[in-house]
């Protein structure tokens, strides 16, 4: 069987929740002894090129997966320039790790969808991006032979909000792994190795998008309760790129910094090795989100031995398991509590850890990979 697979999240830089998942996908594709009997064709635009290394992908492709640049000048490459190639070399199966298929496509089509946040907080998405997503959503589910959704969450969302026929609707977990954490994550015995030592402070951390609808406004006002209450020592370190709505998430940071003391840090985007230093390094990680369609950062906490305090909405219990603690997103005030708590108790903050290492194993990107070709494949 002929496989096409939009290919472009996954060469994004840098990568968020959409884009790692799409590039692990592929990369944990190509390991998979049964994808063997298979071709794969990668389409992506001709500016995505690595110029420097001649190739878009940092991982080995094998014989039967193959780059195919299809060029064009101009915008909506998926819905012309992908779309024509539909139409005149169609495969067999398309897979579009994320929510927009092409307006021409074979009969048998899978699409991913990754939630449906832009309905539950629409203020948090330029007007133009949520119309699109809306249709392409919908469009996917009436068109797609399978759609696949990330969460039971989002299962039930699309169901919910759009109606969608549950029978063509299979949950696929996302992964979560590193190979020099994974000794640790396999034995269970305590926490790993914190890398303290090069960093001045004990920290709070967060790391994802910096945009208002990660709920960053909370962190800081849930930051300010625990210098101001709990007089505790923490920096609070911000990873990511900034977002919609980060010039008001940097004005308080300013006024923060002025307001009470508060340290905070903005790390801006973290290199793989970054940032697992600093999730190992932290002492508590915080995502109280005001919703997600998985929550890939959870999971990396907890395989790095680090407490998660995140929200009790959307997908977060499901992901999260009995490995976190749980607060409303919109009440700094009970984020604070649950974060003090995860510092103050030792025995929780062991139990935590454990039960987070414990939940981590559920998820595996090799098993998404397995699970995702399967799909294809019926």
């Amino acid at each position: 069987m002929i496989i096409g697979i939009n290919a472009t999240a996954a060469i994004k830089q840098p990568r968020t929740g959409v884009e790692e998942y799409a590039y692990r996908l592929i990369k944990h594709l190509t390991m998979l002894p049964e994808a063997g009997k298979h071709r794969f064709l990668l389409y992506l635009p001709a500016e995505t090129r690595r110029a420097e290394a001649g190739v878009p992908f940092d991982f080995p492709l094998p014989p039967n997966f193959e780059i195919k640049i299809l060029k064009w000048p101009l915008p909506m490459w998926t819905q012309l320039r992908l779309a024509s190639e539909m139409a005149f070399n169609k495969p067999d199966a398309l897979f579009i790790p994320a929510h927009i298929l092409p307006a021409v496509h074979p009969g048998n089509s899978v699409v991913t969808i990754h939630g449906l946040e832009y309905e539950y907080f629409p203020q948090y998405y330029p007007f133009h991006s949520r119309k699109y997503l809306r249709w392409s959503t919908k469009y996917a589910l009436k068109h797609a032979r399978k759609i696949i959704a990330i969460s039971d969450k989002t299962k039930n969302d699309l169901v919910k909000l759009y109606g969608a026929d549950d029978g063509k609707i299979e949950v696929i977990y996302h992964g979560a792994k590193n190979s020099s954490l994974q000794s640790s994550l396999d034995s269970g015995k305590g926490s790993l190795r914190k890398e303290r030592e090069e960093f001045n402070l004990p920290y709070l951390f967060y790391i994802g998008r910096v945009e208002l609808k990660k709920n960053i406004l909370g962190i800081l006002k849930a930051y300010e309760i625990l210098k101001e209450k709990y007089k505790i020592p923490h920096e609070l370190v911000l990873a990511g790129e900034p977002g919609y709505g980060y010039e008001k998430i940097k004005a308080e940071i300013e006024a923060l910094r002025l307001r009470s003391g508060c340290r905070v840090k903005e790390s801006g985007y973290l290199s793989e090795d970054d940032k697992w230093k600093r999730l190992s390094g932290a002492d508590v990680f915080v995502f109280p989100s005001f919703y997600e369609g998985f929550g890939i950062p959870i999971l990396e906490a907890q395989m790095a031995g680090t407490p998660v305090v995140t929200a009790d909405n959307s997908c977060l219990p499901e992901i999260a398991g009995r490995g976190a603690l749980y607060a409303e997103a919109t009440d700094p005030d009970q984020i604070a509590q649950v974060v003090y708590k995860s510092i103050d108790d030792k025995h929780l903050r062991d139990k935590l850890i454990q039960l987070g290492f414990e939940n981590a194993k559920r998820f595996s990107w090799e098993k998404c990979a397995s699970e995702t070709l399967k799909v294809i494949l019926d």
